[in-house]
């Protein structure tokens, strides 16, 4: 008997998951409210769309699992994306100073380009490589079936066409932040699943600019916030990405704000701990407004702890938890949440009892990672709404922050750090007995007094803030 399954959203985690389900069935019926263009363009369905986005190697290497005939990584290269060591390609300002920039191999690589691009090539790489996957442009309306299995989907066309019924041997939610799957539980009788967030308030503020002349080569710069400053936290982070772009974003947390007036961005970025952002496009060519976002929220929800939980039934991706988009990990969360799914798959098949419940667990663990790294950060900034601090989560700030002042000037220490942060191992990797032994001696160098930039680079830096005086 033919088997099939529905995923309900055209997202990222969307798209993989059916990659991932049409190794295991006959047909992969993906259900898109929103009219997906045929190029790389903005939709209506993805507002976060706009703002800066990094693809972790973790979620790269994910992506070449789920679709190993697709050739992302290669696709996304030849459309304009970068490529950009995370421990020597990039100009970060830490919370506890600057990072240098190693002369090591660069076992972090960073993928950097638009959302728009990165979203449209996953979804061209699976539908050319994956026949049985196809796109309908509908809505999820509810759930079919009972408490104990889930049987398909209720749906209604576009336009409003009359609901109809749609079986599936197995039914993913990506529907992102806006799901619906707690209230569709309900009315099979499942409830009190748990849920915590941690809201710092931050707005996100996104404007592109031409690549200034002679500027192609500048690496990407952030400027983080200091959760520990006892001040609002406000970040700034310049990507370059396809089409000779820069990707500026702002953001800052309850109390620090930036706006959507095109007047006041550079200023914001000129204000940041170190003015390097707004240095870099003081004299830059805009090519867009501001675009504000405040759906930042870090929240979770904890499916895989449910007392009850039907057969049949998944959700992945923002479905299942969101984070603050400062850090970077919702795609490559994504990707390896339906990683998740697919090695379980192949573990013990589609039609095996208890499916739904270890996909859940497994793609939890994915989830604890980036949680950890995101509320752990967020919790500190003033007037932060959610989930208060444990015992547990102070100790901890209080270590990672020590590391966090150790890695500005030992490379062995920051590396460990960012295996954590590209979601490539847990917290528990920082607890290595040789790790806290260097985070108790400290620094092997002393903290730097500026961005480590090469002469070339500094050279840039210099040519373009000669502009700032005008702002």
């Amino acid at each position: 008997m033919p088997r099939s399954a529905v995923v309900i959203g055209a997202s990222m985690a969307g798209m993989l998951a059916a990659a991932a389900l049409a190794r295991f069935v006959d047909e992969v019926i993906v259900l898109e409210r929103d009219e997906l263009p045929d190029e790389p363009r903005p939709r209506k369905g993805l507002p976060q769309g706009r703002h800066a986005h990094i693809l972790l190697p973790s979620g790269r290497d994910a992506m070449e699992e789920l679709v190993p005939g697709g050739g992302v990584r290669k696709r996304l290269l030849a459309a304009g994306v970068r490529e950009r060591g995370l421990t020597s390609g990039l100009v970060t300002l830490g919370p506890q100073g600057w990072y240098r920039r190693s002369r090591h191999h660069d076992t972090y690589p960073l993928l950097v380009g638009s959302r728009d691009l990165m979203d449209w090539t996953v979804r061209d790489a699976v539908l050319a490589t994956t026949p049985r996957v196809t796109v309908r442009r509908a809505s999820a309306t509810g759930l079919l079936g009972t408490a104990e299995r889930v049987t398909g989907v209720r749906v209604t066309g576009e336009g409003g066409q009359a609901e109809e019924s749609l079986r599936a041997d197995l039914v993913v939610d990506a529907s992102g932040r806006g799901t619906r799957v707690e209230h569709w539980l309900a009315d099979l009788g499942i409830t009190g699943i748990r849920k915590d967030v941690v809201d710092s308030g931050l707005v996100y503020a996104t404007r592109l600019y031409r690549t200034p002349e002679g500027a192609g080569a500048f690496p990407p710069a952030q400027v983080t916030a200091d959760p520990a400053g006892g001040r609002p936290g406000r970040s700034g982070l310049l990507l370059p990405i396809e089409g000779d772009r820069w990707l500026v974003s702002l953001s800052g947390t309850r109390g620090g704000e930036p706006t959507a007036s095109p007047d006041d961005f550079v200023p914001f970025a000129l204000g940041l701990r170190h003015p390097i952002v707004g240095q870099l496009i003081a004299g830059a060519e805009p090519l867009t407004g501001v675009t504000l976002s405040r759906s930042t929220r870090n929240e979770r929800r904890y499916f895989e702890k449910a007392e009850q939980w039907p057969e049949g039934l998944l959700a992945l991706g923002d479905a299942v938890a969101t984070f603050n988009p400062v850090y970077g990990q919702g795609m490559s969360v994504a990707a390896l949440g339906a990683r998740a799914l697919s090695r379980e798959l192949d573990r013990i098949g589609i039609g095996a009892p208890g499916l739904a419940r270890r996909v859940q667990r497994a793609a939890a663990k994915v989830v604890n990672a980036a949680w950890t790294m995101s509320v752990g950060q967020d919790q500190w900034f003033p007037g932060v709404r959610g989930k208060s601090p444990t015992l547990a989560d102070r100790l901890l700030s209080g270590y990672t922050g020590r590391m966090a002042r150790v890695a500005t000037g030992s490379y062995r220490v920051s590396a460990a750090m960012c295996k954590v942060t590209t979601l490539q191992a847990d917290a528990l990797h920082l607890l290595h007995p040789a790790l806290l032994l260097a985070t108790v001696l400290g620094p092997v160098l002393p903290p730097l007094s500026g961005p480590p930039l090469t002469p070339a680079e500094r050279a840039i830096l210099n040519s373009l803030s000669a502009d700032t005086a005008r702002h």
